[in-house]
């Protein structure tokens, strides 16, 4: 089973937020995911970001890879 870590859309139609979601590497966006372990919003200023860094960093040792704009924002929150 190949896990990734993505961004789940949610919200209105131009007031995006995200939640950061592990998944199946071959489901699809709007199907349902494993964990739900952060939330990210980039409309309110300044741009809200919270992961749960324990969960995170125990998915990541499990082998789940993120996508390039999830990596960006571990990063920020200081995991990678």
């Amino acid at each position: 089973m190949s896990v990734k870590i993505r961004l789940k859309r949610m919200g209105t139609k131009k007031r995006p937020f995200y939640r950061i979601v592990v998944t199946e590497s071959r489901a699809a966006g709007a199907s349902k995911y494993l964990e739900a372990i952060g939330s990210y919003s980039p409309i309110v200023e300044p741009k809200q970001l919270v992961v749960d860094q324990a969960r995170a960093a125990a998915w990541l040792e499990r082998g789940a890879k993120p996508t390039p704009t999830v990596q960006h924002l571990l990063t920020k929150a200081g995991l990678r």
